[in-house]
């Protein structure tokens, strides 16, 4: 923590398709109470987190986050499924998924389905966010890093794009999930796929902005209730596991590294301890509602969202040192 007790915060956002709403919840839960002690100096998310972190982001380069909260709603309300021909797609995503998880149901390229989905989805993008003014607002001193992750198909190299290099295909590479899109070429850089398979969210490369706090918005459950057992069980807790390595890594070296430096191991003054904590989506949720985009699941995730995140204000409230007031002189 800095002389004057402030704290420099980064916020990442792990991924999870419709369950991000969640971390839309919990981010407009942040961005209207944030405390009054917290720099936050970066953002950092995966797939549908990394379109939440960015709509966050853009409310602190324009120093409007009261803007920023009304955006992650309308963004998600125009999501959901509302119009009748949306609802029936929806509903038949959500069904073919369950087929497939019983094994009733052959794969299907997505290079063998027309591209309206995705093309779909790039117009809500650019509709959203003015990319050419973002990567101005991204190169003003002081502007908080933002961090998107995704992975190159070709080489298999884990890949971050940053503010000043934003635009609509670093968004769509790191939502572009193999079994429903196709990968998604990212002028100059290659050709990507999902972020899930890569940083689940971004968080190796925070250490170097000397953080004093690091909040996880966490869509994957770390712990299951019992041994899965049915084949879509299976299937879904291997989804969760596999979107949680990179994550539970990257967090375990942070752990390393702070006790390290509290038992006087490391004493290097380039680090102190991070404190780490987890906003999670507590819920025993099945892959197939990733997918489910229907406005009362959306809002219930969302308003879920910000519950959690008023909980864990005050958790972090009650962890303060109280402030110490000044001495009164004798009068």
């Amino acid at each position: 923590m800095s002389n004057d007790g402030r704290s420099r915060v980064a916020i990442a956002c792990q991924g999870g398709g419709s369950h991000t709403a969640f971390t839309a919840g919990v981010l407009q839960g942040l961005l209207a109470n944030m405390p009054e002690d917290v720099d936050v100096v970066a953002l950092t998310g995966t797939s549908g987190g990394a379109i939440c972190a960015t709509l966050a982001w853009e409310g602190f380069v324009r120093h409007n986050t009261r803007a920023a909260v009304d955006k992650l709603q309308r963004f998600w309300e125009a999501t959901s499924a509302r119009e009748w021909w949306d609802k029936i797609a929806n509903q038949a995503m959500v069904g073919i998924v369950g087929l497939r998880d019983l094994m009733v149901m052959p794969e299907i390229s997505p290079y063998h389905l027309p591209r309206w989905g995705e093309d779909h989805f790039r117009f809500m993008l650019q509709e959203t966010f003015d990319f050419d003014e973002l990567r101005r607002l991204a190169r003003q001193p002081g502007a908080p890093l933002l961090e998107i992750g995704a992975v190159e198909v070709l080489g298999g190299h884990f890949e971050v794009f940053t503010g000043p290099e934003l635009r609509v295909e670093c968004l769509l590479a790191s939502a572009a999930i193999p079994e429903l899109f196709r990968a998604v070429a990212v002028p100059g850089r290659g050709v990507y796929w999902d972020g899930l398979f890569s940083q689940n969210p971004p968080i190796h490369d925070l250490l170097e902005l000397s953080l004093d706090e690091l909040w996880v918005i966490q869509i994957n459950s770390s712990t299951c209730a019992r041994v899965p057992t049915e084949t879509h069980e299976i299937l879904d807790r291997r989804n969760a596991l596999a979107g949680n390595l990179s994550m539970e890594q990257e967090l375990g070296f942070i752990d390393t590294l702070n006790r390290a430096i509290r038992q006087g191991r490391l004493k290097d003054p380039n680090f102190h301890t991070i404190e780490v904590s987890r906003i999670p989506l507590d819920r025993e949720l099945n892959y197939r509602s990733k997918l489910d985009r229907r406005p009362e699941w959306i809002q219930e995730l969302r308003e879920y969202g910000k519950t959690k995140c008023r909980w864990f204000l005050r958790e972090r409230e009650s962890r303060r040192p109280p402030v110490s007031q000044p001495q009164q002189s004798a009068m």
